[in-house]
């Protein structure tokens, strides 16, 4: 039977379930397979690889891994610059179209279930508009994006200064539907959608909807599953090995160039805990815990979080045993 050729793959999973090195492996194949002699370029849906310096941390592939095969989203922000979902979902988008018209296969790869939502189901785009011209367009896109900065730090000291509870009231004055949306109260999410709310004077529900961008591609996704168990003992070894190779020394080099220890890219795990050893908040033993803990944590969230699509394919077994068994499937139909 002649392969099918997808528009769009992704492996997805757990962190240390071995998504990278099973993308390098399937990369290897679908490259030299002749039925598949198509080229891969990586498209790595995860929030953190993104930023530079971050790297013994965020568990980055290896500069000889990312020469092999191209990577797209590492080392492409610096550590004080926002990158959300939406952002990523954009770019992506725009790279996955270039990639395919030069005949080659995007793959994503990474365990940001938000990231990979917006970009293989649509995201929120509120750039598209109608303007007589390109400069025109550009110029109401910036003056967008200033308004929507200059609200987001009123936000940020309305809720240093109160908490989030009045800014809930507002939402659910103003929007509800974002709301009731946000019911668990997400400080995040709340003040996004009323810092656009107050810089436009649309309700960010209202914006979703009329600003829908979709996919322009199909995707089909290959999960790996791991037995928790050997899954939490990777975790442990994982975060022990951070710490011998250099996390803390890798944190202090991003502080001491003068990043604060609040910018979101360093409010993770494994940063987090290594910020607090360095202020002496935390033996170094007491940090190697607290990341194996959190990191189980945020392991069990994205097991949840992929566990309610109906549309991933799980695999169980070595990198190499799994891609060989994805590049047998995408032999067969969907």
């Amino acid at each position: 039977m002649s392969p099918q050729r997808p528009d769009v793959i992704a492996i997805v999973g757990a962190t240390a379930s071995g998504k990278t090195a099973t993308s390098l492996e399937l990369a290897f194949l679908l490259g030299l397979h002749n039925d598949f002699a198509f080229p891969v370029e990586i498209i790595s849906a995860d929030s953190r690889q993104v930023y530079r310096l971050l790297d013994i941390g965020t568990a980055k592939p290896s500069l000889a891994d990312r020469a092999a095969v191209p990577h797209h989203f590492i080392d492409e922000r610096n550590p004080d610059e926002t990158f959300s979902a939406g952002d990523f979902a954009r770019e992506a988008s725009e790279r996955i179209a270039d990639i395919r018209r030069r005949g080659n296969i995007p793959i994503i790869v990474g365990g940001a279930g938000l990231y990979i939502q917006a970009l293989t189901e649509g995201f929120f785009d509120d750039t598209l508009t109608h303007e007589a011209s390109l400069d025109d367009a550009t110029q109401v896109a910036h003056l967008r994006k200033k308004a929507l900065q200059d609200e987001r730090l009123r936000l940020q000291q309305e809720y240093a200064a109160h908490g989030i509870q009045p800014l809930v009231e507002e939402l659910r004055q103003h929007d509800p539907i974002s709301a009731q949306k946000y019911a668990d109260g997400n400080p995040r999410r709340i003040m996004r959608a009323l810092e656009y709310y107050r810089a436009t004077g649309m309700r960010f529900s209202e914006a979703h909807q009329q600003y829908h961008k979709p996919a322009g591609f199909t995707t089909r996704f290959f999960g790996i599953h791991v037995e928790r168990s050997e899954l939490y003992r990777r975790i442990n070894i994982r975060s022990q090995q951070m710490f011998d190779n250099g996390l803390l020394e890798e944190t202090a080099v991003v502080l001491a160039r003068g990043y604060s220890p609040n910018c979101n890219a360093l409010n993770t795990v494994g940063y987090k805990e290594a910020i607090a050893c360095l202020h002496g908040h935390l033996s170094k033993t007491q940090a190697i815990e607290q990341i194996q803990l959190h990191t189980r944590q945020y392991a069990k969230r994205q097991l949840t979080w992929f566990r309610r699509s109906p549309h991933i394919e799980w695999l169980t077994g070595t990198p190499d045993s799994i891609a060989h068994e994805i590049l047998t499937r995408l032999r067969n139909p969907f």
